[in-house]
């Protein structure tokens, strides 16, 4: 027998999109209930390699990024505990004559669109903010407010404090069925049927699946990505490191351990929620570590792991509401970069639900543009 509930809003998808949103809107004093299938924090927002960065960003996720950035160094609640933001930089170096021009090229790019948060800095400079860089490194693009944090840790936080507001969060509840009834939506799980007025999906990978009841269709695919772990190391690096024109997102813990990724695709079955690690690629991101940093030729990996996000056919997040269906919002296709978006996108999607603050800033992330 399932029991009636009612609410402001109802969310499908507990990861960081998802409690950030339910945060900023219970802290507006709206009614949310947010719907967790398995535990919050549990596939992408919890496996991610946790770069905070909006270094490197696709345009239309620029000013978003940034007002993220924002809220990264100002919510306490984000620091003071181990695992949370750590202040490093991030920096992405450039390997050759031709990656110089490339980040020549960028920084121009930026700046013809106001923005100058990345800074192109050379030689001798990257040396100062990397010692152990190798000799073949010639310059690199430089971003000092990014860093890095423990995603599953983030995602608790943000829990903790919607919790604290009143939002109910509940766990290990899939969704059986979503429905139209009137101007509301009534969304069904083996103990409740909800009724909210408003609906928003941030459910990564199985996002387009749960458009599918609501009777809209959103172009999000699953794609597995994969990351690695070292043995512990003596300390030689803070900020995250990429590189230009190579695949690599590179970052050193506390304990020594090195963390490598940075586009490491893998097949993924979202199905089983189960991504298949390759292990020629990983041996290929291996590599190119070994190239920056010829030290850690001998160093063992001890782990590896992966996990399933969302794609967007642009590889740009897709944030707002429906383009056809009243009341129905988006938070999803992050594309394997959506972390440090997610306290930002919250902060936005709550304003649109609550009080239908459209941004212009954020035009080309709304669903809409596929339609």
């Amino acid at each position: 027998m399932s029991h009636h509930v009612k609410c402001d809003v109802i969310i499908v998808g507990g990861g960081i999109h998802g409690v950030a949103t339910a945060y900023f809107l219970a802290k507006k004093g709206l009614s949310v209930i947010l719907l967790e299938r398995d535990f919050c924090g549990r596939c992408a927002s919890g496996v991610n390699a946790g770069g905070v960065r909006t270094l490197g960003r696709v345009l239309p996720e620029i000013p978003l990024s940034l007002a993220s950035s924002t809220l990264w160094q100002t919510l306490d609640f984000l620091h003071d505990f181990d695992g949370a933001f750590v202040r490093t930089g991030q920096i992405k170096v450039a390997e050759s004559g031709q990656d110089m021009q490339i980040l020549r090229e960028r920084r121009d790019l930026l700046a013809q669109h106001g923005f100058d948060h990345e800074k192109l800095i050379d030689r001798d400079q990257v040396r100062q903010i990397v010692p152990a860089i190798a000799a073949h490194v010639q310059g690199a693009l430089w971003v000092s407010t990014d860093g890095f944090a423990f995603p599953y840790l983030i995602v608790q936080a943000f829990a903790r404090q919607a919790r604290k507001y009143g939002a109910q969060i509940r766990e290990q509840s899939p969704v059986n069925a979503i429905e139209k009834s009137g101007n509301h939506w009534r969304v069904r799980t083996q103990e409740h049927t909800i009724t909210g007025e408003k609906l928003l999906l941030c459910a990564g990978a199985w996002t387009a699946e749960l458009a599918r009841l609501c009777g809209d269709d959103i172009p999000v695919t699953p794609g597995g990505l994969m990351l690695m772990v070292t043995q512990r190391v003596p300390h030689f690096i803070n900020p995250v490191l990429g590189a230009t024109s190579r695949g690599l997102s590179f970052k050193q813990f506390g304990n020594g351990t090195v963390v490598i990724g940075g586009a490491l695709a893998c097949e993924a079955d979202a199905r089983q929620n189960h991504a298949e690690l390759e292990f020629s690629r990983l041996a290929n991101s291996a590599r190119i570590v070994t190239d920056l940093f010829p030290f850690l030729k001998n160093v063992s990996i001890t782990r590896a792991w992966s996990g399933i996000d969302g794609y967007a056919p642009d590889h740009t997040s897709i944030i707002g509401p429906s383009a056809s269906v009243d009341n129905l919002y988006y938070a999803c296709g992050f594309s394997s970069s959506g972390f440090q978006l997610g306290p930002a996108s919250g902060q936005y999607l709550a304003a649109l639900i609550a009080d239908n603050a459209v941004n212009p800033l954020h035009h080309d992330l709304l669903p809409a543009r596929f339609s």
